[in-house]
């Protein structure tokens, strides 16, 4: 891949505005640096690894003296890496390889990310393969595997995932059908059909009659709310009247 040299007056347009496309890798060096040097052909072999994933753009510190200042430069090199107009992750001086690696693995999606976007079954069973604990992959799979009553195997797809509102609410689902009180075959018809704000309203209501089952309907009322986003007109509402219900 082509090295893009950068100055001041092109700075805006090959780095920030371009950096909302891919992101931009930034080498600030200067030709009389020996680490500069020695850094210099990593970043390029990282970068060529990843072609078309990410930009990797040099700024001749002594040429370009604003830059430097602009970006608080002290010492060279130093490596900036932009996304969506801003730096998000940086180093100074040189790394090792594995280090300069896994700089440029943060950048971009790894397979299992692409796998899991792509949305599909196969592609998500194969994401899940790769990183058994990416809940973008294992929680819409486990949905699938529900819909069809493979409960078993979506408990084993869920299992290693944590931290994940949307894998506790499914676990709780999975065990929900089995509670015999209290009737929740409307809430989850209702969410199946996306009615949202009835099954929210089904769930909080069987509460009272819950008894060892309470936790698991909050787990689920969370997840709803997380999947429709803290902006959401319902969430704040209906997290009163969750807290209510519990409390």
């Amino acid at each position: 891949m082509a090295v893009i040299d950068a100055t001041e007056r092109d700075f805006e347009q090959r780095v920030v505005e371009r950096s909302r496309e891919v992101p931009v890798v930034v080498d600030f060096w200067a030709e009389w640096c020996g680490p500069c040097r020695q850094l210099g052909p990593l970043l390029e072999r990282e970068a060529a690894s990843r072609e078309g994933e990410v930009d990797l753009v040099k700024v001749d510190t002594d040429a370009n003296p604003g830059l430097s200042q602009a970006f608080g430069i002290r010492g060279i090199p130093a490596v900036k890496a932009f996304k969506d107009g801003r730096v998000v992750e940086e180093f100074v001086g040189v790394q090792p390889p594995a280090v300069v690696a896994r700089f440029f693995d943060a950048l971009v999606p790894s397979e299992a990310e692409r796998l899991a976007q792509a949305g599909d079954e196969a592609s998500l069973r194969r994401a899940v393969e790769l990183e058994p604990g990416r809940a973008e992959a294992a929680v819409p799979l486990a949905r699938l595997l529900i819909d069809r009553g493979e409960r078993e195997e979506a408990e084993r797809v869920l299992a290693p995932v944590v931290g994940s509102f949307q894998a506790d609410g499914l676990r709780a689902r999975l065990r929900l059908l089995d509670a015999v009180e209290p009737d929740l075959t409307e809430a989850f018809r209702a969410l199946d059909a996306g009615e949202a704000e009835r099954a929210i309203d089904l769930l909080i209501d069987a509460l009272p009659s819950a008894d060892g089952s309470k936790d698991d309907i909050r787990r689920l009322v969370v997840s709803i709310l997380d999947e429709l986003g803290v902006e959401h007109p319902l969430a704040r509402d209906a997290r009163r009247r969750l807290a209510t219900a519990l409390y």
